[in-house]
């Protein structure tokens, strides 16, 4: 492993730009091709739509994992990214294997990968902030946790609390003036 590239900059890779462009010309025609082209508006309450147009095309997070190449998958995956990055205010990153610290040829150029080879979404000023859209589709499909748990998440789920953050922690933080910061990190 490598020492890290102090002059990258997640948010120009070229094979990034390069797949925000494509997929940025080809949504319409992605939208039209699905049963709610009306309704992916990039309004986060679209994302319902999407998570029933995903759950009716895949039936497991490794389907999504294994079709992420797939026309629809790569249109879905933009469409929530964008979403986020739109309400949200996030951009579009490319950033090392958190694990190996090596860039990946983006969306698996080279071959198969057991790193990750997609793009993330995250705040544009912080580099351990960042939400990888793929994982949200595959998540939607997850019926139980690690210990057997039921869980039912959804793309409006994870929109309204992207970091899984404990909201009680949120309410408890205060800076001393009476204010505390909100769900959304707001100081009200």
């Amino acid at each position: 492993m490598t020492g890290p590239d102090e002059t990258y900059d997640p948010t120009r890779h070229p094979g990034l730009l390069r797949w925000m462009d494509e997929r940025r010309a080809a949504h319409e025609e992605w939208a039209e091709q699905t049963a709610f082209a009306d309704a992916l508006d990039f309004a986060p309450a679209s994302l319902e739509a999407l998570d029933e147009l995903v759950r009716q095309t895949a039936n497991s997070m490794e389907e999504v994992t294994d079709r992420r190449m797939a026309p629809f998958f790569q249109g879905a995956i933009w469409y929530v990214g964008e979403v986020f990055c739109r309400h949200r205010k996030m951009v579009w990153k490319y950033i090392p294997d958190i694990v190996s610290g090596d860039l990946e040829p983006f969306f698996g150029a080279a071959g198969e990968t057991s790193a990750l080879d997609h793009p993330c979404v995250g705040a544009p000023a912080d580099p351990e902030s960042y939400l990888y859209p793929l994982n949200m589709l595959r998540r939607i499909l997850l019926t139980e946790d690690e210990v057997g748990n039921p869980v039912e998440e959804t793309l409006s789920s994870i929109f309204a609390n992207p970091f899984d953050e404990d909201e009680d922690e949120d309410e408890d933080e205060d800076d001393g003036d009476g204010e505390r910061l909100d769900a959304t990190g707001s100081w009200v």
